[in-house]
């Protein structure tokens, strides 16, 4: 039998609960959620198993030592304490990614240099050779956390951001995060169970993660590789077998995902990476302007999107919104709408009262993600409510 170990899955901030969640339904042991971050056990092939499946997870660590410092000699003499040869040979390569939140340290830099010159000394004094650095394309990423004086050391069991999932090879202006986009939907409670609309779809994030969600397909089943497949321990028959029973765990989707953008390059960058996804059978993409459209589908509709609010778009943001709320009003009964925007001024100008407001940040910006729900009624009626 595998051994259980500790591992942490890192996260945006409002996503902890989300990624909670996500963890216990795949059946992680010892869930604990900390400030981006959960952490839980499990074994090798429930670390494979979360790197493929989590949708708001941005990176999987394994912690394998910890110990206290207030000095580079501690530092080095902590690190030094490790035997690194369990995890690399004298001729691979390997990176350090640093944080730290202490007076005893100020640079980030300077910790991880101090820690390479650890690490290359055990192996040049052990076996005359060295392994080197390699920041683009490392066998071995290691992760030290310093706290005040509490090192902690963990290896990157995902490398790249796993909001690199893979399938998303063109991008447009603003594009949003997939693992912000996964987050979003699942905290707007999306769960395949109606009709989807993205109507501002720019290059189809929302929509490509809409339909893994609903297909109930791994977030990181088209990624090119995770950095464990570069471990000593690494167990190809293993991985396999974790994908094959995922995908198992398919299910079938009975309604529509629909995208449309006014931008035609949008829509045939968006196009691309839904075919990048293998996710055609389930999205439909077409040039449109939201603001002339009207709902297409029966029954209930959820709509999740990314209006622009970025300074280098040209529009004009009152009207915009203005217009939005308008198009949501008329257009559109019976449906649920989300959308995230960082312009927190602009929301006065939408008209209606949101149901529902989450602080969430959009790479560096504080964000809203905001709900309006519109009821079904008759359209005659609702155009004299609004005139």
């Amino acid at each position: 039998m595998e051994e259980n170990f500790k591992m942490i899955a890192k996260c945006f901030f409002g996503f902890e609960e989300i990624l909670e969640k996500e963890l216990r339904t795949l059946g992680a042991q010892d869930v604990e959620k900390g400030v981006r971050m959960v952490s839980f056990k499990g074994d090798k092939g429930f670390m494979y198993k979360a790197n493929l499946s989590l949708r708001t997870a941005l990176k999987i660590l394994k912690p394998i030592y910890s110990f206290r410092a207030n000095n580079e000699q501690a530092l080095y003499k902590g690190i030094l304490g490790l035997n690194w040869s369990k995890y690399l040979n004298a001729n691979q390569t390997f990176v350090i990614d640093t944080t730290v939140h202490s007076t005893y340290f100020n640079h980030s830099e300077f910790v991880s240099q101090k820690c390479k010159d650890a690490i290359v000394d055990q192996f040049r004094e052990r076996t005359g050779q060295r392994p080197s650095i390699d920041k683009q394309y490392p066998d071995l990423r290691i992760n030290i956390h310093i706290d005040k004086d509490q090192v902690s050391v963990a290896l990157d069991t995902s490398g790249v951001s796993l909001h690199q999932r893979g399938y998303r090879t063109a991008t447009n202006i603003a594009p949003i995060n997939e693992v912000l986009a996964a987050g979003i939907l699942l905290l707007s409670g999306w769960d395949g169970q109606s009709h989807f609309l993205d109507p501002m779809c720019g290059s189809g994030t929302f929509l490509a993660e809409a339909a893994m969600i609903a297909c109930n397909i791994p977030a990181n089943i088209n990624r090119k590789e995770f950095a464990f497949e570069k471990w000593k321990d690494w167990d190809n028959d293993l991985f396999d077998k974790i994908i094959d029973s995922l995908m198992k765990k398919t299910r079938e989707f009975h309604y529509t995902i629909k995208g449309f953008d006014k931008a035609p390059s949008a829509v045939s960058k968006a196009k691309d990476n839904i075919r990048n996804a293998n996710l055609e059978d389930y999205v439909t993409i077409r040039e449109d302007n939201f603001f002339d459209s009207e709902k297409e589908t029966e029954g209930k509709l959820h709509i999740v999107f990314n209006p622009p609010y970025d300074e280098r778009l040209d529009i004009h943001m009152e009207r915009f919104y203005a217009n939005i709320g308008d198009t949501l009003k008329k257009n559109y009964p019976g449906t649920d709408a989300w959308f995230i925007t960082a312009n927190l001024e602009a929301l006065k100008f939408v008209g209606l009262k949101p149901s529902r407001k989450i602080k969430l940040f959009n790479a560096s910006l504080e964000a809203r993600l905001v709900k309006y729900e519109m009821y079904e009624g008759s359209k005659r009626t609702k155009f004299q409510v609004s005139e």
